[in-house]
This record gives C-alpha cells, structure tokens and sequence, in this order.
C-alpha cells in the first residue's frame, strides 16, 4: 500500500505541472511591443522556463523558492527567496521586477506567471521588514486560514492587492495562474499583485482584531488604507488547481484496482481536525471488503502550540495515526503538491495501521508530537516522511485514505 500511495502521489503531481497548461495558452499567441517576464510563485522557474520556449522573451524575472531554481533561462533573472515568511531574497528579488516592468508603454505587455507561496517570495513592504515578518509570522502561528492572512498582507505591501499592475501602467499584464487556494480566488492567490481586490479595510481590520494581532500605529494605519478595486490594464487566466490534482489521483488510484471516492476538493479546517476525520472514514469502510480511496484535497491549518518541526500535512498524518492504529488494510497520506511542507524538507506524511505502535516501540508519545507540532521528527522514526523534493507546481494539497480488502 505504500507503493500505491508512492505511485498515486507522484503520477497525480506529474499529471498538473503547469508546462502543458502554459504552452496551451502561450503558443501561437503573439503580445505587440516588448514582453517581459515576472513569474512569482512556487512554480514560477517551471512556468517561466515553458513560457520561454513559446515566445520571445525581451527580459524577465522569475522569483521562487530556494532550491527552486532548476537552471538558467534565456534573458530572464532567476532569483530566489525566503517562504513562508519574506526575508532580504524576496524584497531584492521584488525590487529587481519592478525595475523591469518601469518604463514600458502602452504597447508593451507585462506576462506574469503567478503561483502559490508569492505572498512572501514576493514583497515589498510599506513598513519595516522586521515588523512585516513579525506581523507575518504571528498571522501563520494563530491558526488564521490564507484568506484571513492575504486580507491583512495585502494592505502592508506596495505589490499586493492589484498594486503590482497598477505599477505596470500603462503596460498591458496578462496573468497566467496557477491556483493554489480552495475556490481559485484571484484576488487571494499570492495576494493578487495583479488582480482587483474585493476585500475591504474593515474586514483586515477584523481579522487582527480577531486573532489579537500585535501592530504599530503604522500598521494599524495600513489597514485603514483601500486597495485598488478596478484594473483597466489586467487580465487574469486560471490554469491549474486543486481540483485538476484531485482528478489526476483518482485517475491512478482507479488504475491501481481502487475505487475512489472524492470527498471534497475544499478541504479547510484544523490538520488535526482532517486526520481524525479520514481515519473515522477509514475505520467505517475497513471491513468493506473493497479497494477504496478517499481524496480530499484543499489546504488545513496548524495551530501552533509547541516548538517542533513539521507542516500541516505531516500534521495530519501523524493525527490520522491513532485512528487507524490496529488496520491491517489502511493508509492515510497527506502531501503538499510543490512538495515542501512548512519549514521542512518533506512533502508530508504517510501512516498505516501499524504506525503508532512503532512510534511506541521506539519511546515517541504521538501525543506529546501532536502538542509540540513536532511531526517531522515522528514520522522520521517510521519512515512516514513523503520527500519528492521540489516540483514544479503548486496546486495546493492532497490528502488520501487507502483501504484494501
């Protein structure tokens, strides 16, 4: 079963690079004037090195993830920066893009190729970097969902919430996306540099209010400032998302003798939450006598109440552990599609049936793991990390139960 989940997960994140959906929209199109290049995101060297090869590039820059840079790309700056939170990478890169879309006319066009993770790869801050990566910080430890987080990011930044395009006039941006967030919001995937935003100041405002976020009277004040709500030199094309990952798994899961079941392609809750829940499901259709698999794709969240190491996939299977402590004929993953998860170098995790007595065997409290949010070194002592190593893509997260008769 571990094979299964193996060859599920990697043929499934195979299935939705975004090489095949970018030269669908690129090839045989021609942009008047010069076009240059900004791809932010996850995914940006995999879309900016496919983009190359269907038009002429004048100049560019692609802004990712360390380790995400796969190799050089003619005409084009590949820098790389710092994910989950913005670090000096992301504001250098951030500077580097705007200096190659300043200048350009009516006749020139901007291609950005947008992925998952932007919202700190790429930035620049309206106040100091240090208070911006406290305040993003805080946001990623109280638990807030990512629309919660891009609500309130997106008034503390020069680049976020449409302002990038307005940055571009009166050059034209056509927007290729890909989607990382449940629902294909535009305006939330990394912030939506280029993208009209719908959210108010009062609902950022409610969001720190919520969570009792820590800010100066300088960000407070930010939040007080509206967004742009209409872009006339915008155009914005979704071409992956989750559900497209979702699709390619129980693609292969039904090649593999499984029956698969898609229980939502909006996943949004708690990882501990979503572990319990899959393995409650696979304790109600163990003894079914069928070959199934459950997907649930989408993205939780961690709520961080210790000091350890992991990410919220991992989270959510070391969570599903206990439920299903005792099957012989069940497995639950849960894995990131660009393949990092957290600060860490897996892309989630993987437990069986017999996971949390080897976690015993070996002295580790699932128990205490869960409370310290430390995961990563749980699963690490029964070979329950997933490593793919990074992607290409970033379509969000696919969670998965396993059962054989």
């Amino acid at each position: 079963m571990r094979d299964d989940a193996r060859t599920v997960i990697d043929r499934a994140i195979r299935a939705v690079l975004p090489d095949r959906a970018v030269r669908q929209v690129l090839e045989g199109r021609r942009f008047p004037g010069r076009v240059v290049l900004v791809a932010v995101g996850k995914a940006a060297w995999q879309m900016a090195s496919a983009a190359s090869r269907c038009l002429r590039i004048d100049s560019g820059v692609v802004v990712t993830k360390y380790g995400h840079v796969m190799g050089p790309i003619p005409r084009v700056a590949c820098y790389e920066a710092g994910h989950p939170v913005p670090d000096e990478g992301s504001f250098r890169a951030t500077q580097a893009a705007l200096e190659a879309v300043s200048g350009l006319t009516e006749g020139d066009t901007v291609l950005f190729l947008l992925s998952g993770g932007g919202s700190a790869l790429f930035e620049k801050p309206l106040l100091p970097a240090q208070e911006l990566q406290d305040i993003t910080g805080q946001l990623l430890a109280c638990g807030a969902d990512i629309v919660e987080i891009n609500t309130v990011r997106k008034r503390l930044s020069a680049v976020k919430g449409g302002r990038f395009a307005r940055l571009c006039a009166p050059a034209k941006v056509f927007s290729i996306v890909l989607s990382d967030i449940v629902g294909d919001p535009l305006d939330m995937i990394a912030s939506g540099p280029a993208c009209p935003d719908p959210s108010t100041c009062g609902q950022a405002l409610a969001v720190a209010e919520k969570y009792g976020l820590r800010l100066s009277a300088a960000a407070r004040d930010l939040l007080t400032k509206e967004t742009p709500k209409s872009l006339d030199n915008a155009e914005s094309l979704v071409v992956g998302s989750v559900r497209a990952l979702c699709a390619a798994a129980a693609e292969v899961c039904r090649e593999l003798g499984y029956e698969p079941v898609l229980l939502t392609d909006r996943l949004c809750c708690q990882a501990r939450e979503a572990g319990s829940f899959l393995a409650s499901i696979a304790r109600t259709h163990a003894a079914g006598g069928r070959a199934l698999a459950f997907l649930a794709g989408g993205e939780t969240v961690v709520r961080l109440t210790g000091q350890g190491k992991g990410g919220r996939n991992q989270e959510l299977a070391l969570a599903a552990a206990e439920g299903i402590a005792g099957l012989p004929n069940a497995l639950v993953f849960s894995v990131g599609s660009d393949g990092t998860d957290g600060p860490t170098d897996a892309a989630g995790g993987m437990v069986d049936g017999g996971t949390a007595a080897a976690l015993a065997a070996r002295g580790i409290s699932l128990h205490r793991a869960l409370a310290d949010n430390d995961a990563y070194h749980a699963l690490q002592a029964v070979d329950g990390l997933v490593i793919t190593g990074p992607t290409g893509t970033n379509v969000n997260d696919i969670a998965a139960v396993l059962l054989r008769p």
